[in-house]
């Protein structure tokens, strides 16, 4: 990261033209509204990660764990906001790999789009073999890879016809969540107020503190729950894939990205809070959703079914989600020399259909993996995709950080949405990612991660050295040449 890395951003990019008018055209349908937006981004901020996730997490933790969960939300608030100010200054798909390439090098951009792809195919594979678990609660008769077969099947399907169509569905599984959430918040709020249902006698907000204080083994384990905290809210970026699709992205993206501080409060702190008064941390255990377990002893006779479909919903969601972002993500490689150029044409419909359809073979072949190999290696799986993440979110970080710099010197305009306190609170949030990092590290069960991301980015390496030889216009700064549909 040199200052002639920076200075090379002297002149605006034929993109950086849409800055504070209409956003560049890539062929794609502007087809997204801010309906679609909005639930896209909310249901970014929920998934398997609070609904099943927190289960293990507050055996760790216990009620400290609220704290965690309000503490990386505040982190991931200040990565959303520089995020945002970089796709009101250029809203384009792909975004964090096209700010990648643009203020780090074309390198960063090729390992950025490379790494995010792999973060929602790895993903993908893991939500599609759970969403199997979950249907098998109810028809255990059906074999899952049948069932896991016929959602891969639905939703690539649904990928190709139309953005719209991605949309509406991803809109009414982020209805789904946010409803249920928020049943299961007044439910509490109502046991805890008037004490009805088998919990009511036992209910109580001294529940946070009274069974061995807020931090019952210590601050030290509290930290080390922060590593499936932050899983927890990846994908709070994808708003950011849909630029170069909505249909008004300097007034649909601010808005979406202003309400997360909300819907971090309500949906992640908010709903610990209220089970956790419930019901003691004590009888919560991994590997049972606390959701679950909250409905039991309330003493909801369908909690569990209900719980059970909306995990599912979450599941689906997110491999919804992988499929759309990792089509997107091989478009911009293409078009950037970084992938088989075909993967840059659009169908009649719009829509990266090979780039779709190639990602989705991989998931498949996730789906068989996953039946083969032990158990644990479905925790692999998403600790994979936490580090990519968390790579994502560095790299849009230190863009914006760069990009500041270039604003402060008058070398770059300025984004209609600029991030309060500059790039101070880039700052603080790449620290506090480092911090995480190293916590993955110390974590014998989680560093696995580091090492599967140590090979991914020898053959990237490896790849870039390959890519730089055939075609040496790969690793010079250009603004990317979008196919037409056809």
């Amino acid at each position: 990261m040199t200052s002639s890395q920076v200075d090379q951003t002297d002149e605006p990019s034929a993109g950086s033209a849409a800055v504070g008018g209409d956003a560049p055209e890539e062929g794609y349908e502007r087809g997204l509204g801010s309906r679609q937006v909005q639930m896209i981004a909310i249901g970014g901020a929920i998934g398997v990660g609070l609904f099943l996730g927190a289960g293990a997490n507050i055996a760790k933790a216990g009620p400290s764990l609220i704290l965690m969960y309000a503490l990386a939300g505040v982190i991931i608030f200040f990565i959303m906001r520089a995020l945002g100010e970089l796709l009101l200054y250029r809203p384009v798909s792909g975004s964090f790999a096209e700010y990648s390439r643009e203020f780090l090098g074309p390198f960063f951009g090729f390992f950025t789009g490379w790494t995010y792809w792999l973060m929602w195919v790895v993903t993908g594979m893991a939500e599609l073999t759970a969403a199997a678990i979950y249907v098998h609660y109810w028809f255990p008769s059906i074999p899952r890879w049948v069932t896991a077969l016929v959602f891969l099947v639905v939703l690539f399907v649904a990928n190709l016809i139309s953005v719209k169509l991605f949309g509406e569905i991803e809109f009414w599984f982020s209805m789904v969540k946010v409803t249920a959430l928020i049943g299961m918040i007044v439910i509490g709020l109502g046991v805890l107020t008037f004490g009805f249902s088998a919990a009511g006698d036992t209910a109580t907000v001294a529940n946070l503190y009274q069974v061995d204080g807020f931090f019952p083994k210590g601050i030290g384990s509290s930290l080390m729950t922060l590593q499936g905290v932050m899983f927890a809210y990846l994908a709070v970026e994808l708003v950011g894939v849909t630029a170069g699709e909505s249909e008004n992205p300097e007034k649909t993206l601010p808005k979406a990205i202003n309400t997360l501080p909300w819907r971090i409060a309500l949906f992640y702190v908010g709903a610990l809070t209220v089970i956790l008064c419930v019901v003691k941390w004590t009888e919560f255990a991994p590997g049972v959703s606390p959701f679950v377990e909250a409905f039991a002893k309330i003493g909801i006779p369908a909690g569990a079914g209900i719980v059970n479909f909306v995990v599912l919903t979450a599941a689906l969601s997110s491999c919804n989600s992988g499929m759309y972002s990792t089509g997107r993500m091989l478009r911009t490689l293409a078009d950037n020399g970084e992938a088989p150029k075909i993967f840059g044409k659009l169908s009649s419909t719009r829509t990266p259909a090979l780039g779709i359809t190639v990602s989705v073979l991989f998931m498949g072949i996730g789906v068989v993996l996953n039946y083969v190999v032990p158990e644990k290696a479905f925790g692999y799986v998403v600790s994979v995709a936490t580090a990519a993440g968390i790579w994502t979110w560095l790299m849009i970080l230190i863009s914006h950080i760069l990009y500041r710099r270039a604003v402060d010197a008058g070398r770059l305009p300025a984004s209609a949405f600029p991030a309060p306190g500059g790039a101070r609170f880039s700052w603080v949030a790449v620290v506090f990612l480092l911090f995480v990092t190293c916590l993955i590290a110390y974590d014998a069960d989680s560093r696995v991660c580091l090492y599967v991301m140590a090979v991914w980015s020898a053959a990237l390496g490896i790849g870039w050295a390959i890519l730089k030889v055939r075609n040496p216009q790969v690793a010079e700064r250009r603004d990317p040449a979008f196919e037409e549909t056809g």
